[in-house]
């Protein structure tokens, strides 16, 4: 497990981070807490920004498919796994544990990067017997974070997309998706892709405390009114907890 965050104390925020902590994946067998022994240790090393790595992989495959009667799409594809938004709430950090890594500060430090998407996608639905269904771009983690703006890998599968009128449906909180607006609004005036951006909230207090990486709510309420005028097929989706909390001053009816 040489790719554990393993410094500073297990207990303290670390700067520009979502997570305090960096627990045992649930498939360990073993597990660690912080414990105080009185020993003096290096303050600076604790309050030292950590910094993020980016693994790229070779990946087997890339679409995912489900038949889950909850979920209203059948085909996904997640160009990273981990994210660096560090959203406190986020539902994905548990998948981490499947590299027997922490759902914690592990989450959001160490993000493995499909390099090879697009090839795999191509070669996918280049297959006389792929059933074309609309795929979720980016369904469990963001595939516009910070990595994409130099790796476009996400780039690059919209590109394939695009060539085979593959259908795409894309959730994101980052305005790097602006940068493709290229690419999805040509798809978007033949129906074949819909953005939504991500707004949980419109209270800048709660923003600090729960999203790291997206940006300003309002400011993600003006992205959905770019990409609708540049032909992006862009909409909002909201999550009812931090509406409620946050709506309290009528901000949504000002969006």
């Amino acid at each position: 497990m040489a790719l554990r965050t393993t410094s500073g104390k297990h207990e303290d925020f670390r700067k520009g981070r979502g997570a305090a902590l960096n627990p045992e994946g649930r498939f360990e067998k073993t597990g660690r807490e912080a414990f105080d022994d009185g020993w003096a240790h290096d303050k600076a090393e604790n309050e030292r920004a950590l910094k993020t790595q980016i693994i790229e992989e070779k990946a087997a495959s890339i679409i995912s498919r489900n038949n889950s009667p909850d979920i209203p799409f059948t085909q996904s594809i997640n160009p990273y796994q981990g994210c660096e938004h560090g959203c406190s709430y986020c539902y994905a950090r548990p998948t981490h544990a499947y590299r027997n890594l922490s759902p914690g500060i592990d989450f959001e430090t160490r993000i493995f990067a499909k390099v090879n998407a697009a090839s795999l996608l191509r070669k996918e639905l280049s297959k006389p017997g792929y059933k074309c269904e609309v795929i979720s771009l980016g369904a469990n983690t963001d595939a516009y974070q910070p990595a994409e703006r130099k790796l476009g890998i996400t780039r690059g599968i919209l590109e394939v997309c695009a060539e085979f009128n593959q259908p795409v449906g894309i959730v994101t909180k980052n305005a790097l998706v602006e940068r493709d607006l290229d690419i999805l609004a040509r798809m978007s005036r033949q129906r074949l892709a819909n953005v939504f951006i991500s707004v949980n909230n419109l209270d800048h207090d709660i923003a600090r405390a729960a999203l790291l990486g997206p940006g300003a709510p309002f400011a993600s309420g003006a992205r959905v009114g770019r990409c609708r005028r540049t032909g992006g097929g862009a909409g909002g989706a909201g999550d009812s907890v931090y509406e409620r909390r946050s709506n309290r001053s009528g901000a949504a009816s000002r969006v």
